[in-house]
């Protein structure tokens, strides 16, 4: 009978050992993001959940779930006429702009810097090229 426990809980160990690599393969799986990538702007209900927010919380100073002043706003928001929801509409709007014009000079640095860096690759093609044993000049001079 000990034999049989002790077996089972070395399978078990092997079973754990084998889930932690399946879990950093996934993670390494995911492509970087770049720190410098201008972030989205947020939508008209995120900027009134920034007002909301701030409110909601002097009013109940005792409350610390994030979900309750989720449910809150979002129920205030779908109550909210058109007329009244034009200021976070129209901030939304601003931001979005604001991200455009960030993303298009970041896109325009990400064109430069990778023509400059296929440039310089291609330097290194050339001269790998001029290094190898079979290239027709080595052949030539025997």
């Amino acid at each position: 009978m000990k034999g049989g426990k002790s077996n089972t809980k070395k399978a078990d160990s092997k079973l754990a050992v084998n889930k932690k690599p399946v879990k950093a393969t996934r993670a390494s799986k995911k492509a970087a993001k770049d720190p410098n990538k201008p972030k989205r702007p947020a939508s008209a209900f995120f900027v009134f959940m920034e007002e909301f927010r701030k409110q909601f919380n002097k009013e109940n100073p005792n409350n610390k779930a994030v979900s309750a002043v989720g449910k809150a706003a979002g129920a205030k928001w779908k109550s909210m006429s058109e007329a009244e929801k034009a200021p976070y509409v129209a901030k939304s709007d601003k931001r979005k702009v604001e991200y455009e014009k960030l993303m298009k000079a970041y896109n325009m640095k990400q064109a430069e810097g990778n023509t400059a860096a296929e440039e310089e690759g291609s330097e290194v093609n050339d001269d790998e090229d001029g290094d190898e044993e079979g290239s027709d000049e080595e052949d030539d001079d025997e």
